[in-house]
Order: C-alpha cells, then sequence, then structure tokens
C-alpha cells in the first residue's frame, strides 16, 4: 500500500536547494556598472593616470568597459581579466594573489582570469553582484586605488540596494 504525503510535508523533507527551481539573483544593473566604471577611469585621471575600467557581473560578463582616451589598447584586457579573478576568489584580486601564489602561474592560464593587483569585488547588501578591474596605472596597487575610490563614490546606492 502507497502511502501519499501531502505536498507541504514533501517540501519540508527535502533540503532546501532541492525545492528551488527559480532562484531570486541580484544582478547589478547598466547604470551602476557604467557609473563605477567612469568613476574608475575619473578617479585616475586625477591622479594623471590613463587607464581602462571593466565592470563584470556576478557571472563573469562585461557589463561596462571604458578605455579612457590615451590608454593603451590592451589594458582592456587586462582590467576585464582581473576583475574576472575578483568575481572567481571574491575577493581584492591583489588579497588572492598575496595568499595564492602557489597557485597564481596555472590561473594565469584560464582564459577570462589574471592574477594581478587592481581588482575589487562589488558588494550590494551582502550579495556579490559584480567587480571591477582597472588597468593602466603604473601599478596594481593605483589601479586598485581608482576603483576603490569608485566604489566609495556608489557607496550609499550598493549599501541601500533593494
Amino acid at each position: 500500500m502507497k502511502i501519499l504525503l501531502p505536498l507541504t510535508l514533501l517540501a519540508a523533507a527535502l533540503p532546501a536547494a532541492a525545492q528551488t527551481d527559480v532562484l531570486p539573483v541580484k544582478q547589478i544593473g547598466l547604470e551602476l556598472a557604467r557609473d563605477i566604471a567612469m568613476a574608475s577611469v575619473e578617479a585616475c585621471r586625477q591622479d594623471g593616470y590613463n587607464v581602462s575600467a571593466v565592470v563584470l557581473d556576478r557571472a563573469g560578463n562585461v557589463q561596462a568597459a571604458l578605455r579612457d582616451t590615451l590608454a593603451a589598447r590592451h589594458t582592456l584586457e587586462i582590467a576585464e581579466r582581473k576583475a574576472g579573478m575578483a568575481i572567481m576568489s571574491g575577493s581584492d584580486s591583489g588579497e588572492f594573489r598575496a595568499a595564492r601564489g602557489d597557485i597564481r602561474p596555472e590561473l594565469n592560464h584560464i582564459d577570462g582570469l589574471i592574477v594581478m593587483d587592481g581588482a575589487l569585488p562589488i558588494r550590494a547588501a551582502g550579495s556579490l553582484i559584480g567587480a571591477v578591474g582597472v588597468s593602466g596605472a603604473p601599478g596594481g596597487e593605483k589601479d586598485k586605488a581608482c576603483a576603490a575610490a569608485a566604489l566609495k563614490k556608489v557607496e550609499e546606492r550598493l549599501e541601500f540596494a533593494p
């Protein structure tokens, strides 16, 4: 004899991951991504650096990419790959580089990643929604400073995101 359980009891018995077919996901919007990229470029301009800034969404897709007029063309790819590392690690790309030098050579051979300083994760209300990578200043720590200045500029928008 089969015993049929009410659907609510069956759902309660399943692990939480098995219950959800559609997930609500926080995603960075185009306008915010554009503003972060532009603020990164502007922060570096104030220090006399011509850079590129790339903002990736949480899945590692390019949401916004800007190359300052005199920035080298390769800076776009480097900024994107730095941001990819921040997405993959969920942390500051320079901190990851310092902590995981043991796997840096291998990671540098994966498409979309480069283990260099100059990218920061973007979090909204505690959720990772993307990353910003900057390239072109004389040193990754300067790239990172421009990204940090941009995130500071949009801090309220990130903190109070729905």
